[in-house]
């Protein structure tokens, strides 16, 4: 699923690991996720990550052109 993960984390300059101690996220989910090799992702997931990122969840799944 395309997504902005990896730029939102590289602004803030967090890392996957930052996101999964805060979360409690796994780090393979977040990985997938942050690759874009997960499919579809719950939307409980999708909604933590925007939480702790402080971005709305339409910041986090929208794919920037």
């Amino acid at each position: 699923m395309k997504n902005n993960f990896r730029v939102i984390l590289a602004k803030q300059r967090k890392k996957v690991a930052d996101v999964h101690n805060g979360t409690g996220i796994s780090k393979s989910t977040l990985t997938a996720i942050y690759y874009e090799r997960s499919k579809n992702p719950s939307m409980e997931t999708m909604t933590k990550i925007a939480d702790y990122l402080n971005v709305t969840l339409d910041e986090l799944i929208t794919a920037q052109h």
